[in-house]
């Protein structure tokens, strides 16, 4: 509503011989809506293109309306995006229902097939008297209040039919709300828009997770709700009694429910200095005590949770509609509009739906940029080249040329949600490259990743060796590494999958199936014979405990400050403490060989032929003892005694006894100092947030109770009560 205030005469009242608004002759109606963008002043939101222009004389017979009055004419966006939650399809119903009880809303005096003429509210939007983000003055606070009070008079007789019954309480209208807001906006775009989000770490359940965790809430009457009051959509008038100085405009999406939705949705649409919320709360509170009372029941303890809502729910059209922008312009000055209105959803979004990690500007940035090269809507013959430099540790492969490549990074930003997994530490898009008979997965290093376990081995260079090796080890092939727009890194392997990529690859995230337990087994033998002098000339000098147990305590000595004070009022040793109990233990020194050192369930993928699991993400690869990372594995995996007894005996009778020498006595030790391990670093997962999106990071800090029991007995210290509300805030 960006027309200038032009003073216009009056709507008359219809006389007699007028027809009412809505029954008109639509060829007299269709001719001058088609010839408003030619010459009307023009203006627009999301949904509709706005034009003011004045009532002509033919429309004049027809319609209500002066010759010569300015109207405005509404015309819907065909390519809007479907975004919004509608409870009706007519707004013309809406402004009937309206016009007694909200006298300054517009009247509708026309409709037809996407387009409405409604009378115009001569005035100037409050969004060019007082900007986003800029105080409001007080007596526009009231008089809002004042306007969102008088839509809650609206009488349930007058509205359009189908409204909802009152729930129980405002959980059951807001639950719903969620559901709605879940099918009607998320999923009627997630097969276009999911892979983007799960790239920006926004999962296809978070909505529903965000529902089920809404507490009871009291009961207040249902009422009208305009649902969209915000600067553009509130115009200053010409008025002098400040009660009629602003006028309501865009109704289109209004709805019936509970009232506290309505100001939730007023208060961040607004765009209010923080400082100003309390003051518009009291202000609508005010002005509901004299209407409807009831409304304001549990007005403190529940409207919280209404602009969780709102914010939550924001993130997904403010998202689709940022990339979609980058289509009518993409440049660098709109790529940066676009980042910091992806950015400010996500902050917004990031504490009602857990989001574990929010990406930095420069992450959404590439993801953005990525995601729009790759768009379909783009023009193919206007697609310029993704530019990317090899690196040329990784030589070009045979069955993967330099042209594959770009290729592949193309599709990569189209890859849709089901081929889009976002891991601790890496984000891996599957995609199928034309002229490549098999799928491939482009992997970037997530940028704010927080691991606090270090890598020492690169890994392009640990499957290079692998596979040079020949051994039988089922690993991916690294096809290409790389750099492409701002420098960012990625690499692309062989997807370890199933063929039909659109399947999700099945993890043994319960525990090894006896075929798989011996498969493994056979495959970490097979690592025994790879020459890892050639990833670690200096490796083989023995005390593998020594050095692990020393990683251990650099660990925990480098924790941020909250995470340790917190260990240690759940009874964990410091650092130094630490090191003096693992210090106790003497392991036997075996030959050393090359180690995935991260076997959970999730870098293992079943497959159908012999092999039966392929091993991925080795980039914590490490050269140490072999009896580690079988131990390691068990911690990670839950394992049966009888698969853990049968891994056991298939690994020492498999290995020569330079590999398995004292097995039996040290591998409780390695258990130990993993059960340890886990308690310190779930622990900071829980303080900082890290990674919990991850399943396996979620399953781990799900059962930290045990894991912290677990991990004092390890270090024979007596146990630490968790039943202190404070501590057991950390373990929630």
């Amino acid at each position: 509503m960006d027309a200038p205030p032009v003073p216009r005469p009056p709507l008359r009242e219809r006389t007699a011989g007028q027809r009412p608004a809505g029954r008109h002759r639509p060829d007299v109606v269709s001719a001058f809506v088609r010839r408003a963008p030619e010459v009307g002043v023009a203006s627009g939101g999301h949904h509709n293109r706005n034009h003011v222009l004045p009532l002509s004389e033919t429309v004049a017979r027809v319609v209500p309306g002066e010759v010569g009055a300015p109207v405005l004419v509404r015309v819907r966006r065909a390519d809007a995006l479907p975004v919004v939650l509608r409870t009706w399809q007519r707004e013309a119903a809406i402004l009937r229902a309206v016009q007694d009880a909200v006298p300054q809303a517009p009247r509708c005096l026309a409709s037809g097939p996407g387009f409405a003429i409604h009378s115009y509210v001569d005035g100037v939007p409050l969004s060019q008297v007082c900007e986003n983000g800029e105080a409001v003055a007080g007596p526009v606070i009231k008089a809002l209040a004042g306007l969102m009070a008088q839509v809650a008079q609206v009488r349930r007789e007058a509205l359009p039919s189908s409204l909802p019954r009152n729930a129980k309480d405002g959980r059951s209208f807001l639950r719903m709300l969620a559901h709605r807001a879940d099918r009607d906006i998320r999923q009627s775009n997630w097969a276009v828009y999911g892979g983007l989000f799960v790239a920006l770490g926004v999962s296809e359940d978070a909505l529903i997770r965000w529902a089920e965790r809404v507490p009871v809430m009291a009961r207040r009457p249902y009422s009208l709700l305009h649902a969209d009051l915000h600067r553009d959509n509130v115009i200053v008038t010409c008025h002098n009694d400040p009660s009629s100085s602003l006028a309501s405009v865009d109704w289109e999406l209004a709805t019936y429910g509970d009232p506290l939705h309505d100001l939730a949705i007023h208060l961040v649409r607004m765009r209010y200095p923080d400082s100003q919320w309390g003051q518009v709360v009291d202000a609508w509170a005010e002005a509901m005590r004299e209407s409807r009372p009831a409304a304001v029941n549990g007005l403190r303890r529940d409207l919280p949770h209404y602009v969780a809502f709102e914010r939550a729910q924001s993130v997904f059209p403010d998202v689709m509609r940022a990339a979609r922008s980058l289509e009518e312009s993409f440049d660098q000055r709109s790529l940066d509009k676009a980042t910091a209105a992806v950015s400010e959803a996500l902050a917004g979004a990031a504490e009602p739906l857990r989001l574990a990690d929010v990406p930095s500007d420069e992450a959404i940035e590439q993801i953005l940029y990525r995601w729009q090269m790759s768009s379909p809507r783009r023009d193919a013959g206007a697609r310029t080249p993704i530019g990317w430099e090899p690196d040329r540790r990784v030589p070009e492969h045979t069955d993967f040329p330099h042209t594959a490549v770009q290729r592949a990074l193309r599709a990569e930003g189209a890859a849709p949600a089901n081929r889009v997994f976002k891991g601790t530490a890496h984000l891996n898009s599957v995609v199928r490259v034309e002229g490549v008979d098999f799928p491939v997965v482009v992997r970037r290093q997530v940028a704010k990743v927080c691991r606090r376990e270090p890598s020492f081995l690169s890994e392009h260079a640990v499957l290079q060796v692998i596979e040079q090796s020949s051994v039988d080890v089922a690993a991916p092939r690294v096809l290409a590494l790389g750099t492409s727009y701002r420098d960012e890194r990625f690499a692309i392997h062989t997807y370890a999958g199933r063929r039909d990529i659109d399947q999700a690859p099945s993890h043994p995230v319960n525990g090894l199936l006896p075929r798989e337990a011996d498969a493994l087994v056979d495959q970490l033998c097979a690592l025994t014979r790879v020459n890892y002098k050639v990833l670690d000339p200096m490796a083989g000098g023995g005390r593998f405990y020594s050095w692990l147990s020393e990683q251990l305590v650099v660990l925990v000595g480098d924790l941020p400050t909250e995470s340790r004070q917190l260990a240690r009022a759940f009874g964990l040793p410091d650092a130094a403490r630490l090191r003096e109990i693992l210090s106790r233990h003497v392991v036997s020194d075996r030959e050393p060989a090359l180690l995935h050192g991260d076997l959970n369930p999730w870098n293992l993928v079943r497959r159908d032929d012999a092999m039966a699991l392929t091993i991925i993400d080795w980039e914590m690869a490490v050269v140490g003892d072999p009896l580690y990372d079988l131990v390691r594995h068990m911690h990670l995996t839950p394992t049966r005694s009888e698969i853990r007894d049968r891994m056991f005996r298939r690994w020492s009778s498999g290995l020569a006894a330079k590999y398995t020498a004292d097995w039996q006595r040290d591998w409780r030790v390695y258990r130990d100092i993993e059960i340890v391990r886990s308690a310190y670093i779930d622990l900071d997962r829980l303080v900082t947030g890290a990674g919990l999106d991850a399943p396996n990071v979620r399953r781990a800090v799900d059962s930290y109770a045990m894991t912290l029991a677990s991990a004092t007995a390890a270090l024979g210290l007596p146990a630490r009560s968790t039943e202190n509300p404070c501590l057991a805030l950390a373990l929630r």
